[in-house]
């Protein structure tokens, strides 16, 4: 996403497009491999020397809210961060922690959020796949 496009959705928002919400946005866009805060902050840590752990917490935490990058969870785990907003599903790797982007065929989120419970609708469906890599 441009600048300007990221600026504009961010001011949606009622927030600004800070030098460090940049940095951490396009961070995330250029290596697409779901990294962990931590992860982010020693990227992130080249660019902007005088980043903070917790400065990159927040932009993490405004980028999800602004409906910017998603936060994907592996039970106990850390957080990662996926900035790919099309529906899709993760493969998290057992062996080698990696993630990576399922994609799903057209239809199986609505077909999925179809066996709910009568009177239930779903904000987001989450599918998560965790195994490994075939010998």
């Amino acid at each position: 996403m441009p600048t300007d496009a990221l600026a504009q959705k961010l001011a949606d928002s009622g927030l600004r497009a800070t030098p460090q919400r940049e940095v951490v946005y396009n961070v995330l866009l250029k290596k697409r491999d779901h990294p962990t805060a931590d992860e982010v902050f020693a990227r992130v840590k080249s660019e902007l020397p005088s980043i903070s752990l917790a400065t990159v917490y927040n932009c993490l935490d405004t980028l999800v809210a602004c409906d910017l990058v998603r936060s994907v969870n592996f039970e106990r785990g850390p957080t990662r961060y996926c900035p790919n907003l099309r529906p899709h599903a993760h493969f998290h790797d057992e062996k080698t922690g990696e993630t990576h982007d399922v994609d799903l065929p057209p239809g199986i989120i609505e077909k999925v959020r179809s066996i709910l419970p009568k009177g239930y609708d779903a904000s987001s469906v989450e599918i998560i796949f965790r195994g490994k890599a075939k010998a």
